[in-house]
């Protein structure tokens, strides 16, 4: 059995862990979801651009916000997600999420709507965010009761490519047809099915040990740190992810202005392309699994990544008319290597990681990436206004190039497949070894 696959014994059908009812509708509510938050995140923008008169360092500064809540309560967080139960959690967090995001069309209807208003909205879904996303990294686990995570996660990757195609185009059309204020409304009805999902969901949550929760929450959250920061798979895959996040985030602060300000888009336009870049979403998730055997999960997301990234750089160079293809071919490229890279990192962590400690190493690992998206989207912003939108572009591509170098400089450069269970003394033993090499 392959390390990282994840799956028992049981015959494979055709249809894989679609044979689940309670992944079906896990699958479901996080897909309708990813929907509405894909429309969402072409539709802030241009809320902003088209009703607010914003220039790119405001549309930055919105960008920033949805990610602060990550440093701000990303640790403790994890460790209050390790004492309680994921479901209710994340039921409550699609609620406030879709009271949130209701108010901005409200407000702009009534001519009310202020940066402050977006930028509290921004906040607060992202501390929903945050609370949702740390435990629904870890009630996949219990979903699929710890098998078939790879698959499993390339599904739900997979169609969050998909959303991510389909919604910068429906985006766009929705604000030329409509404005972009309404479509904020089709992402809280998204929010609404995702809690009805949820609920409908059997899979019963175990019970947690009486010393977790009543254990110091600065001791678990230190106890996260720590095994992070001492694992030398995890170590790397931190660092790369902190890195590769705030480039990423550079260049998506401004690029909704520099095609619409620089190559001269129109709305409809803007949605439709970088729909078409996201497709690269997609082909990753199809592949990850394929890739992940064929030349195991540790070699093959070292050789994708150092395949993709440096087609980043083409989105810089991007012109009217037939020049559109080198920014729908950056973007493609690289989101076949970021897809895989989520897959393959969020299935083994899933299974690596000591169950009791999931929710505090998947929040450690999140808040140490999303730590430098706020500042990778106020740099991009900043960059656009003080050096011109397409010399931003450049800046914070070339980051993106040579990103998948930190992955080629830890011990998995060495391995066919990253480990599947995590074993102290072996990997302290291993470590020793690595850091008295030449």
């Amino acid at each position: 059995m392959n390390p990282m696959n994840g799956t028992s014994d049981r015959p494979r059908t055709r249809w894989g862990v679609f044979t689940q009812r309670d992944f079906r509708l896990l699958w479901l509510g996080e897909t309708v979801s990813g929907l509405g938050n894909s429309i969402t995140v072409v539709a802030l923008p241009l809320i902003a651009v088209g009703v607010l008169g914003a220039n790119s360092t405001v549309v930055g500064l919105i960008s920033a916000a949805v990610w602060l809540p990550w440093l701000l309560v990303g640790l403790p967080v994890g460790a209050w997600v390790d004492r309680i139960r994921k479901r209710p959690l994340m039921i409550a967090c699609d609620l406030v999420s879709a009271a949130a995001l209701v108010s901005i069309p409200l407000a702009a209807w009534f001519d009310a709507l202020t940066f402050e208003h977006m930028a509290v909205v921004a906040l607060i879904c992202g501390t929903a965010a945050v609370c949702f996303n740390t435990a629904y990294h870890s009630y996949i686990r219990i979903v699929l009761d710890g098998r078939d995570l790879l698959e499993g996660n390339a599904k739900l990757q997979g169609s969050e490519a998909v959303t991510q195609v389909a919604g910068p185009g429906v985006a766009g059309l929705l604000a030329q047809a409509f404005g972009a204020v309404t479509a904020l409304v089709a992402d809280a009805v998204t929010f609404m099915i995702s809690a009805v999902c949820l609920k409908r969901i059997r899979a019963v949550e175990p019970d947690h040990a009486p010393d977790e929760e009543h254990a110091s929450l600065r001791r678990q959250i230190i106890e996260g740190l720590r095994f992070v920061s001492r694992d030398r798979y995890l170590r790397p895959m931190v660092t790369w992810g902190a890195v590769i996040n705030m480039a990423l985030m550079g260049y998506q602060a401004v690029q909704v202005v520099f095609l619409v300000r620089t190559v001269g888009l129109n709305p409809a336009t803007v949605g439709l392309l970088l729909a078409s870049g996201s497709t690269g979403g997609i082909v990753g998730a199809l592949v990850a699994t394929r890739v992940s055997r064929r030349f195991g999960t540790a070699r093959g997301l070292l050789l994708l990544q150092a395949a993709t990234s440096p087609f980043a750089l083409l989105m810089p160079m991007t012109t009217a008319g037939t020049g559109l293809l080198l920014f729908a071919m950056g973007a493609l490229l690289v989101g076949i290597g970021i897809s895989v890279a989520n897959i393959v990192v969020g299935s083994f962590r899933q299974t690596y990681c000591p169950p009791h400690m999931l929710g505090r190493v998947v929040a450690t690992s999140m808040m140490i990436n999303h730590s430098t998206i706020p500042i990778g989207s106020l740099l991009g912003g900043v960059l656009g206004d003080a050096v011109g939108y397409r010399s931003a572009m450049w800046i914070t591509t070339s980051i993106v190039a040579p990103c998948w170098l930190i992955l080629a400089m830890s011990p998995m450069r060495r391995e066919r497949d990253l480990p599947q269970v995590y074993e102290p003394e072996q990997a302290h033993a291993k470590d020793s070894s690595t850091r008295a090499s030449p």
